[in-house]
């Protein structure tokens, strides 16, 4: 039985974390996700990726602690090679992420939504990093991606003092973008994707390497990357059709390549 179903909606890819009752990550669902993703990014027509929780109380509670019961260091690093090959894959999606978290999202279970490009979540979400409470740490990007979406301040919050967030509080420090009522945050997530769908492409996956650069290298570097991008784009059909679209006053239709 697949963990994570799957199914396209126009350009939109959604993918559901199906583990019940917590939607918990196993190394069969860290692999497959690793594999989804890389096969979407061959898909022309899929221009955003949509992730989510089914149930309606867990978006997902991470890694299920029953895994590392047996103290087994080896068993402890392969998955920890899972978790990181699966959402750094997920970082890398050529299109936007966005998570939709419906309810609970707790250590490996927000890791994912950090590893995603954009993050709506529901009123009664709470989100955490507790993995210190019981003798382990954040290994699959926590450290690194929450300090780059709240700052070093929260981040230490939630990581070394085990802070538990609700959403509004989420929201108030940058790390989702919005908060919607109880039920609504997949359907806010799809009208998100939709506005990605008429962005070109092309540009779309060039300015999110941009944007993602700027974490690993000093403004300096990152600044040519912007000029060398941008004249890049002209080596695309996207580029071709968007301005003749304009010009003409039709809507594009994209190519993504």
């Amino acid at each position: 039985m697949s963990l994570l179903l799957e199914k396209i909606v126009g350009h939109t890819a959604v993918i559901s974390m199906n583990n019940p009752p917590a939607n918990t990550w196993t190394a069969q669902s860290l692999q497959e996700l690793k594999a989804k993703v890389l096969k979407l990014n061959g898909n022309k027509e899929v221009y955003a990726l949509v992730i989510t929780g089914e149930g309606e109380k867990f978006f997902s509670a991470g890694a299920d602690l029953k895994l590392f019961a047996d103290g087994d260091k080896n068993n402890a690093a392969d998955m920890a090679r899972y978790f990181g090959e699966a959402f750094e894959t997920l970082s890398a999606f050529r299109g936007v992420s966005i998570a939709a978290i419906n309810g609970y999202a707790m250590g490996g279970g927000l890791e994912v939504a950090l590893a995603c490009d954009l993050r709506i979540c529901e009123e009664q979400a709470q989100m955490a990093l507790p993995e210190a409470t019981v003798g382990l740490l954040p290994c699959a990007g926590g450290t690194q991606n929450l300090t780059a979406l709240v700052g070093e301040g929260w981040t230490k919050r939630m990581i070394l003092c085990g802070e538990r967030i609700k959403a509004t509080k989420a929201e108030a420090i940058g790390l989702v973008e919005e908060v919607v009522a109880t039920g609504d945050s997949f359907n806010a997530a799809m009208r998100l994707a939709e506005k990605v769908a008429n962005q070109s492409p092309s540009s779309v996956a060039a300015c999110k390497r941009l944007v993602q650069a700027g974490r690993t290298m000093p403004r300096a570097e990152a600044l040519p990357l912007e000029r060398s991008e941008f004249a890049d784009l002209f080596d695309t059909q996207d580029q071709t059709e968007g301005v003749s679209a304009f010009l003409n006053k039709r809507k594009a239709v994209w190519k993504n390549g």
